[in-house]
């Protein structure tokens, strides 16, 4: 897996000093902002732990609780999210989703459709020790039908991963979703779920190849004719990950800020998760979707601080 990120370890790295940085930045009246997202963001995530542990070692204080207090609003929630793990993050984002009334079904499609099997086993263990509690449990106490059950699949990170291709499968397997869907009168979504929740990504490109010979449609027009609501939704973005991480984030980023309205959460979400995964690519495939590069959009759609974090997370403009 070739690195696409955009930030990476700083060189001659000093965690203790950092701390004090940040800690000169917060004492007094005010904060400095500018100085802690310019750290932060030019800092990778392995580097921004060990800064947390010399902050405590030096000053006896909780570095994330420091910042929590110290700042408000949507930057806030940035920064600070840009303090934890990948896997802490992810599950904190997946507790949000379920956690008191109301479900937020975007995220937890977005999280569990993209994440490969060593990110979901990473992200359950962090959601069990952050709050003492099981991921699938509460999912399923949150959802239900189908979707419920996709969601539990995805949860196993059992995806196959050993790049083998059987051809016979591939034929089969697109002969198997034709006839869940198409060919019948009603569909047999278990056949979607298995299939879909289980086999490897270059399997599946390769059978989306195939029932589109088939079928003559697209696997994408397929489960827009046959399934429904989130279930849909949840299969659209597995489908769109397996056939190209960077585009599928591309996509859910134009979403987030086009039209009236930031969906925040989303940005800053993808922004942080992709940073030091494949930001690169997630910035090709927006010009190339949009004709206009994510750096321009995050310019355009939101302000001060908060944006200023965003365009160093996104590293440079394609315009």
């Amino acid at each position: 897996m070739v690195f696409r990120g955009t930030i990476t370890d700083a060189p001659d790295f000093d965690a203790a000093a950092d701390a004090e940085t940040l800690y000169n930045a917060m004492k007094g009246f005010g904060s400095d902002k500018e100085a802690i997202l310019d750290l932060v963001t030019s800092r990778s995530n392995a580097q921004r732990q060990e800064i947390t542990a010399a902050y405590k070692s030096s000053f006896g204080q909780d570095l994330i609780e420091d910042l929590k207090y110290e700042l408000t609003g949507k930057f806030e929630r940035l920064i600070v999210s840009l303090m934890r793990t990948p896997a802490y993050h992810d599950a904190k984002e997946i507790n949000d989703a379920v956690k008191g009334t109301g479900t937020d079904e975007r995220c937890l499609i977005e999280v569990l459709a993209s994440r490969n099997n060593t990110q979901i086993h990473d992200m359950v263990a962090a959601y069990k020790d952050s709050y003492g509690r099981d991921m699938e449990e509460d999912v399923i106490a949150d959802t239900s039908g189908h979707f419920k059950k996709m969601l539990v699949v995805l949860l196993q990170g059992t995806r196959d991963e050993s790049g083998v291709v059987d051809a016979d499968l591939v034929e089969q397997d697109a002969q198997d979703l034709y006839a869940a869907g198409e060919e019948q009168w009603g569909t047999d979504e278990a056949k979607f779920i298995m299939i879909l929740g289980s086999r490897s990504v270059t399997h599946l490109r390769m059978v989306f190849d195939e029932f589109e010979k088939i079928a003559e449609m697209t696997i994408e027009d397929s489960i827009k004719r046959e399934l429904s609501g989130d279930f849909e939704r949840l299969m659209l973005a597995v489908v769109h990950s397996i056939r190209c991480v960077p585009m599928f984030f591309a996509k859910r980023l134009y979403k987030s800020m086009k039209g009236l309205g930031t969906a925040d959460n989303t940005l800053i979400r993808i922004m942080i998760s992709r940073s030091q995964i494949d930001m690169l690519d997630i910035r090709e495939c927006f010009r190339l979707a949009y004709e206009k590069s994510l750096y321009n959009m995050i310019q355009d759609d939101t302000s001060g601080d908060y944006k200023r974090t965003l365009l160093k997370l996104c590293g440079g403009d394609d315009d």
